[in-house]
C-alpha cells in the first residue's frame, strides 16, 4: 500500500526550535515525508521563539518545513505552575488539533510522548483518528527517580491515570527499548490488548556522524593532542549523567595512563568540569572542555579513542536509548558506559562494541581501564564499532523504516 496519501498530525512537546527537538524529531519527519506522508505538525514552543531572534528562526525554519512538504503548527509551552499550566497546555493542544485534523482531513495521530498522547486520545474519541503514542521514557517514573515527584503524590497520579487511559485506546506503542516491552505489556491498559508495537531507539545520520582521519588529524592538533589516548564526553552535566563518577572514572585512567586526555563536549558549566578536574589533581593540559556547534561535533569525536558516558541506573532508565551511544559508535568510538540503562549492556554483551561498569569502585575503574586500552588499540575496532552503529542506530535503515512500516500497518 506504501506512505502515499497518508495525512499524520505529528504532535512535539519539545519545541522545534530547541536544537535537541530538531535532532530528534526534523530527520525522521524529513525523510518519511519524502515517502509520501503529508505531515501537519503541532509543537509546544519555549518563549525564546516569540521574542527578537526567535522569531525569525521560527519563521526560516517553517519555510524549510514548508519545502519539504510539512505544515507546521506552534503553540506556546507553559511551565509553570506545573500542573495546571499543563492542563492549560493540553486543552489548547486539543482545541487547535481539532482544527488541523478536521481542516486537513488527517486519518492518524503520531503522539511523541504522554502529554501529546492525552490530544491525540481527545480526538480518537472525538473525531475517530488512529494513534501512535511514542513513548519516549516513563514520565511519571522519570519524575520520581529524579526526586522531583514522589510516587502516590497528586501529580504522579493524575500522569499514570492520563497513562493507563492512552495505553487502553491507543492503536500502537513505540518504545525506545526492547527491555522495557515486556514490563510495561503487562500493565493496566495494555494487559491482554493485541496492541501494534515497535521498538525505535534514538536513531543518527550516519551520513554526519562518521570517523575521518583528516577530522582526527585537525582536532588532535588543535587540542594538543599527541598521541595522548584520548577520551570524549559528550552531553550535558549533572541531572541523570554521573559528572562526578566520570571524573572519578578519568583519574583512576591517568594513573594508569599518564598520557590520557578527557575531552568534554558540553553546554554546561565549563567552570564545574574544571572545578572537577582540579578537585581529583588532574592538569589543566590532560583535559579539554569546549562548547562546539553540533554540526561539529563529528569532527570532535573522530578525535578520541572511546566515548565515556555514566547515567543514573534506575527503573526509568530500563526506558531510555542514549543517543550519544549512537554518535560515539557510529564515528568508530568503543564505549566506556555503566550498566542498566536501557539496551544499552548489550551493545557489550551481544556486540562487544565497547566496556561495561558494573559498579563505581576503584577496582572497577581500573578493569574497565585496562579493557577498553586494550579494546582500542585494536585495528578492527573502528570498523566493529561503526558496523554496530550501521545495523543498530541508522536513522534511514533502522528509524525510518520501522516507523513506515508502523504507519502502513496502523494507517
Amino acid at each position: 500500500m506504501g506512505l502515499e496519501g497518508h495525512r499524520v498530525l505529528f504532535i512535539s512537546y519539545n519545541g522545534m526550535l530547541d536544537p535537541l527537538g530538531q535532532t530528534q524529531v526534523i530527520p525522521y519527519l524529513r525523510e518519511l515525508a519524502k515517502r509520501g506522508v503529508q505531515f501537519t505538525v503541532l509543537s509546544f514552543e519555549r518563549d525564546a521563539a516569540f521574542l527578537g531572534d526567535g522569531v525569525r528562526k521560527r519563521e526560516e525554519l517553517k519555510q524549510q518545513l514548508h519545502e519539504q512538504g510539512i505544515e507546521w503548527h506552534w503553540l506556546r509551552y507553559h511551565q509553570t505552575p506545573s500542573v495546571p499550566a499543563t492542563i492549560y497546555d493540553v486543552i489548547a493542544g486539543i482545541r487547535k488539533a481539532k482544527q488541523l485534523v478536521r481542516r486537513n482531513r488527517i486519518g492518524m495521530v503520531h503522539a511523541r510522548a504522554h502529554i501529546p498522547a492525552t490530544i491525540a486520545l481527545a480526538l480518537k474519541r472525538s473525531l475517530g483518528t488512529k494513534m501512535i503514542f511514542d513513548l519516549r521514557g516513563l514520565m511519571a517514573e522519570e519524575y520520581v527517580d529524579a526526586e522531583h515527584w514522589r510516587e502516590g503524590s497528586f501529580p504522579y497520579r493524575i500522569t499514570k491515570a492520563a497513562e493507563r487511559r492512552i495505553f487502553k485506546e491507543t492503536d500502537a506503542v513505540v518504545t525506545l527499548t526492547d527491555r522495557i516491552w515486556p514490563i510495561i505489556k503487562d500493565w493496566e491498559g495494555l494487559r491482554g490488548r493485541d496492541v501494534h508495537h515497535t521498538v525505535v531507539p534514538c536513531c543518527v545520520d550516519l551520513s554526519l556522524f562518521k570517523f575521518s582521519d583528516d577530522d582526527r588529524a585537525t582536532r588532535r592538533a588543535e587540542l594538543g593532542l599527541g598521541d595522548k589516548f584520548t577520551i570524549v564526553y559528550s552531553g550535558s552535566l549533572d541531572g541523570w549523567y554521573l559528572t562526578e563518577k566520570m571524573a572519578d572514572f578519568f583519574a583512576a585512567f591517568r594513573r594508569r595512563r599518564s598520557d590520557a586526555h578527557l575531552v568534554w563536549l558540553t553546554n554546561g558549566s565549563h567552570e564545574r568540569v574544571r572545578e572537577l578536574m582540579n578537585s581529583r589533581n588532574v592538569p589543566a593540559d590532560q583535559f579539554s572542555v569546549l562548547s562546539v556547534p553540533s554540526r561539529l561535533v563529528p569532527s570532535y569525536l573522530a578525535a578520541a579513542d572511546a566515548g565515556l558516558s555514566f547515567i543514573k541506573s534506575c527503573f526509568s532508565k530500563l526506558a531510555s536509548s542514549p543517543t550519544k551511544n549512537a554518535e560515539y559508535l557510529a564515528c568508530g568510538l568503543p564505549l566506556i558506559i555503566n550498566a542498566g540503562i536501557g539496551d544499552s549492556d548489550a551493545l557489550v554483551h551481544d556486540w562487544n562494541a565497547g566496556v561495561l561498569l558494573e559498579n563505581f569502585t576503584d577496582d572497577e575503574y581500573a578493569r574497565i581501564a585496562s579493557l577498553i586500552e586494550t579494546m582500542a588499540a585494536q585495528p578492527g575496532t573502528r570498523q566493529l564499532t561503526r558496523t554496530v552503529a550501521e545495523r543498530l542506530f541508522d536513522l534511514q535503515t533502522v528509524g525510518v523504516e520501522r516507523y513506515a512500516a508502523l504507519y502502513e500497518r496502523v494507517y
